[in-house]
């Protein structure tokens, strides 16, 4: 079996822990077709109506297109509070920068992680003229204690991030949390999140214990899977049932494919957004908006 670049064999036992029983598929979500930003079209998978049932989950957008008209212009100045985005660039090049001071450059295959926080205004832009660009952003909700915390950022190149190839041939990045034993680039107490990207060769399967409380979805974006033998077909999200009898789920392929799977820990608190502010109560997104409004969320140097 080839190892790809940058991936490690691991002593990987799938009889060590085995998923006794994979939860299904509770519901199969197509996303839908929009703009953001100065005109960046994207398809929103993880929508508003479904934040309560993916708590702590709040967005999942994905972009991709090799038409520049579709993202030159990008995401100029904005602001954000109360939540934390996970950008992951499959391909292109985006400069970021914020009022906390942050500058960083994401490119093929690395991460970006920004908590907003009490507040930061940032902007997100494409440092191409030509050729794919293509990824995905995650909004990950904060509980009401850390909301107002101070802004945090890291870039993660590709390098950066944990990998490991399964038996089967399955590789693996661990974004988030813990697969197999290997612990990811970003964990967080509170919502617990698991953040993987599985790369599957033709009739592989991968196994991933996840505890019954967690909400779970697996977005696939290359070929074809399958849970319990649902089928899963690219463009796709699948929310995984949340059975007290289950301890993880199965996903099995015929050919090859690429698949996002995300879960967390709920955390069963109001949520109260406007835009790009979630907090709890509207008190607060009111407050927010003044924040705003009156220059308190910080501004960019020399913009």
């Amino acid at each position: 079996m080839a190892i790809p670049n940058g991936f490690s064999t691991m002593p990987f036992n799938p009889e060590k822990q085995p998923v006794m029983l994979s939860r299904g598929i509770e519901l199969l979500v197509a996303g839908k077709a929009t703009s953001d930003g100065a005109g960046v079209k994207l398809t929103r998978v993880l929508t508003q109506d479904l934040q309560r049932r993916l708590d702590p989950f709040l967005m999942l957008d994905a972009f991709g297109s090799d038409n520049p008209n579709d993202y030159i212009a990008g995401f100029p100045d904005h602001p954000h509070r109360g939540f934390e985005t996970v950008t992951y660039m499959i391909a292109g090049r985006m400069r970021h920068e914020d009022s906390a001071g942050h500058v960083g450059l994401l490119e093929n295959g690395g991460v970006q992680w920004m908590t907003a926080g009490k507040g930061v205004i940032h902007s997100e832009i494409p440092q191409q003229e030509e050729g794919v660009m293509e990824g995905f952003q995650l909004w990950l909700n904060l509980p009401g204690r850390d909301k107002m915390s101070a802004p945090w950022y890291k870039d993660f190149s590709n390098a950066d991030l944990p990998k490991f190839v399964t038996e089967s041939g399955v590789a693996v990045t661990v974004i988030a949390g813990a697969s197999h034993g290997v612990a990811g680039a970003v964990t967080r107490d509170a919502t617990q999140p698991l953040y993987l990207d599985l790369h599957f060769p033709a009739s592989a399967r991968f196994e991933q214990r996840l505890p019954p409380e967690h909400n779970a979805f697996v977005y696939v974006y290359r070929g074809q899977v399958s849970i319990e033998g649902t089928p899963i077909s690219a463009q796709r999200m699948a929310i995984l049932r949340n059975d007290p009898d289950c301890d993880g789920v199965v996903i099995e392929v015929d050919s090859d494919a690429k698949v996002l799977l995300i879960a967390g820990m709920p955390l069963k608190e109001a949520i109260a957004q406007y835009g790009p502010f979630v907090m709890n109560t509207q008190q607060e997104i009111l407050q927010a908006i003044k924040d705003f409004r009156d220059g308190h969320l910080g501004e960019i140097a020399g913009r």
